[in-house]
């Protein structure tokens, strides 16, 4: 090629600046007359342009058909649309006497021209994205997928991430609440995609119907929503990127934490860090962005928003309440009352009236049961025979003082009577830690004091003894008032006749 352009110029320069005849420098080198003319006009060699598109005649009849075909596919799931293998196979079923090269190179050159093309669009100061993600961390000791919650602000790029065992309407609430406390303040306008969490129904290519938690978490912020039409994630790439950001840098390798909680403090000094980083072709880093954006903000409201989901159900006769497919005790007393359960991220509260009447760590897993020993001590204070089959109790590690204090009453009381009786100690749990009870019961086996009404007397608050003083506070009248010191003489004298002090 070099040497092509190096005779392209010396040609050009002769005939141009020396002024040779162009019939000299066809004698010389013996090209055609074009050629030369091509060369005078044009300062590089042009390269090779085709003329017309060649002719394909084998495949060319069937290019219109394969363009349907794969337009057809983008309808379709992506591991249910055509390879160029079973296009191939499809063809020569109609008829097609081609080779599958050539329909391979149709397909590629289908989907190198045939790609989306998109328009940049403008970020403007106070607007989010959220999406969620997935990804693997081992949370103790145990390697699982966990979801992963991000809110990224076009405007300064900064994101906040946060993971969560699922994806549902609390962990959409809870991500939405510790998101704007991390940007201290609402963003008023936020893109989504179509999840079922926040649409009920798509009316149209921007009209949805929105589901109730959403209008709760809108009521509460006054935030402005968008949803990206249908397979239109572009809508959102921002956010697009930094769920694939957040992946690849604050989780490779793979996380590792004692609990979601300790991971969450992790990945909130990640994000706190990347808003360290200055953006290319910005003069600031995204903090400092933050704080200009932040003036196009909605203010915090003065009320925490509840990201908790409320269900009305009863609770059974093994007093026990369903939500979301598990199981929560609630004391026998409860059992067959309308119970309201309030499901937050980390915890399950029951009430009754507007009471609190149990609450329970939140469980993830599906069909498990959380039991609280406590809750059956009255119904086992009725049955004391069930006490060692009572699966409420099944692992509950009492301190070794109890089953002492339990051999020590059976021994004791007959027929039964001493089971009960160390049901009616366990039962003092009710109202008294377990930490103050178990002093009580090794204080009763010191004083060997085994009954109830004794270790229940051990748990009673004692009342500081204080020597009592005279104050003259609303007595000023007293102050003028002069007691004269005590004569003892009389008392020496009883001394000395013989009396005792």
């Amino acid at each position: 090629m070099y040497q092509d352009m190096e005779n392209w110029m010396e040609i050009r320069r002769r005939v141009l600046v020396e002024g040779i005849s162009k019939r000299q420098i066809l004698r010389e080198t013996g090209m055609h007359w074009t050629t030369l003319e091509k060369i005078l006009a044009q300062s590089e060699p042009p390269g090779y342009c085709q003329a017309k598109p060649r002719f394909k005649p084998k495949i060319g009849p069937w290019l219109g058909r394969i363009e349907t075909i794969l337009n057809a596919d983008k309808e379709l799931p992506r591991k249910q649309r055509h390879t160029a293998k079973r296009l191939f196979e499809r063809l020569r079923e109609e008829g097609y006497k081609g080779g599958y090269t050539t329909v391979k190179q149709s397909v590629r050159e289908h989907e190198r021209f045939g790609r989306e093309v998109f328009v940049p669009l403008t970020h403007r100061p106070g607007e989010a994205q959220v999406d969620f993600g997935e990804a693997l961390a081992r949370i103790g000791g145990e390697l699982r997928k966990v979801k992963f919650f991000v809110m990224s602000l076009p405007y300064s790029d900064l994101m906040f991430v946060m993971a969560f065992e699922r994806e549902c309407t609390e962990t959409f609430w809870e991500g939405h609440v510790r998101a704007f406390d991390y940007y201290r303040g609402v963003p008023n306008r936020i893109t989504y995609d179509n999840s079922k969490i926040a649409i009920s129904q798509i009316l149209g290519a921007h009209e949805r119907k929105l589901t109730r938690g959403f209008l709760q978490l809108k009521s509460h912020y006054l935030f402005d929503h968008h949803f990206c039409r249908v397979r239109r994630a572009n809508e959102k790439g921002v956010v697009e990127g930094s769920v694939k950001y957040a992946r690849q840098n604050f989780m490779v390798p793979v996380p590792q934490a004692p609990d979601l909680e300790t991971l969450n403090e992790l990945l909130w000094e990640a994000c706190w860090e990347d808003g360290l980083r200055t953006l290319r072709g910005r003069a600031r880093t995204k903090h400092a962005l933050l704080n200009e954006e932040r003036s196009s903000f909605l203010a915090l409201p003065p009320a925490l928003f509840p990201a908790c989901r409320l269900a009305s159900t009863a609770a059974s006769s093994l007093s026990l309440v369903r939500f979301d497919d598990n199981d929560y005790s609630v004391p026998v007393a409860y059992a067959h009352r309308p119970i309201v359960v309030k499901g937050f991220m980390t915890r399950i509260e029951l009430c009754h009236k507007g009471q609190i009447v149990a609450e329970h760590q939140r469980i993830w897993r599906k069909g498990q049961i959380s039991f609280e020993p406590v809750h059956y001590l009255s119904l086992l204070e009725r049955k004391p025979g069930a006490l060692d089959y009572a699966r409420p109790l099944e692992g509950w590690a009492l301190p070794e003082c109890f089953a002492t204090l339990r051999r020590h009453l059976e021994l004791e009381l007959e027929d039964g009577a001493g089971t009960r009786e160390y049901i009616g100690v366990l039962r003092l749990l009710e109202k008294h830690p377990l930490a103050d009870l178990k002093c009580a019961v090794e204080k009763g086996l010191k004083l060997r004091a085994h009954r109830l009404a004794a270790i229940a007397q051990f748990l009673l608050p004692r009342e500081e003894r204080r020597p009592a003083t005279f104050n003259l506070e609303g007595r000023e009248h007293l102050r003028g008032v002069n007691v004269a010191a005590p004569d003892l003489t009389a008392y020496h004298g009883l001394l000395g006749k013989g009396g005792v002090a």
